[in-house]
This record gives structure tokens, sequence and C-alpha cells, in this order.
């Protein structure tokens, strides 16, 4: 099991105009995702997919779960 909190900046269009977005969020990965992304290197650029769900049963903060990732080269 890892646990990481992520970092997401982008820019969208809202109602015609362009809102920036940054926030971070917590995430977890079990089994071979976890153990691959133990290798990454803080800072490193990911995509990442997965489901979001809350943090446990009787919780209402949520948590992203990663099921894949890939790195991000050259951004």
């Amino acid at each position: 099991m890892a646990e990481a909190s992520f970092r997401h900046e982008e820019a969208v269009i809202e109602a015609g105009v362009e809102r920036q977005l940054g926030f971070e969020f917590a995430a977890i990965a079990l089994g071979p995702v976890a153990m691959a992304l133990e290798r990454e290197p803080l800072g490193k650029l990911l995509e990442v997919s997965g489901f979001i769900a809350p943090r446990s049963r009787r919780s209402t903060r949520l948590i992203v779960h990663i099921t894949e990732y890939k790195s991000i080269e050259g951004v």
C-alpha cells in the first residue's frame, strides 16, 4: 500500500471564461501499482487513473484510489 499527496493544475473553460485550477488531493494505491509508484521520484509528472471513494466506510472524506498510472515525459 502506498499513500500519496498529488497536486493538479490546469486551465479549464467554464461558462465561456478561462478558469485556473490548482489543488492537492490524497491518493492511495495497492499491490503492484503501489510498488511501482514508490519507485517514482518526488515531483515527477504522472497521469493517474482510478476511482474516488470515501476514505473509510464511515467517512465523508474522499480519496483517489489509483489503479494505473503513466509517467508524462518532456512536460
